[in-house]
């Protein structure tokens, strides 16, 4: 893909461009989802933990608008 493309398309506006991704992301076969979201051990244990900790207490859990503020994104 050239520069010229790359730059048109990262100058849509965002709901294109989730468009596109989502297309693109769904246009791999399933063995290639699979290679691209490869885990190692420890991030697939983390994964795990935290997930075991939502279940636990789903009531802790934090919106996103609100970690976005929080970041000073919104």
């Amino acid at each position: 893909m050239g520069t010229d493309t790359l730059n048109a398309l990262l100058a849509l506006p965002g709901s294109e461009r989730v468009e596109l991704a989502m297309a693109l992301w769904q246009s791999l076969e399933a063995t290639e989802r699979d290679q691209a979201l490869q885990l190692d051990a420890e991030l697939g244990a983390e994964l795990d933990r935290r997930w075991a900790r939502h279940q636990q207490h789903p009531q802790d859990a934090v919106s996103w608008d609100a970690v976005r503020q929080d970041l000073g994104l919104a």
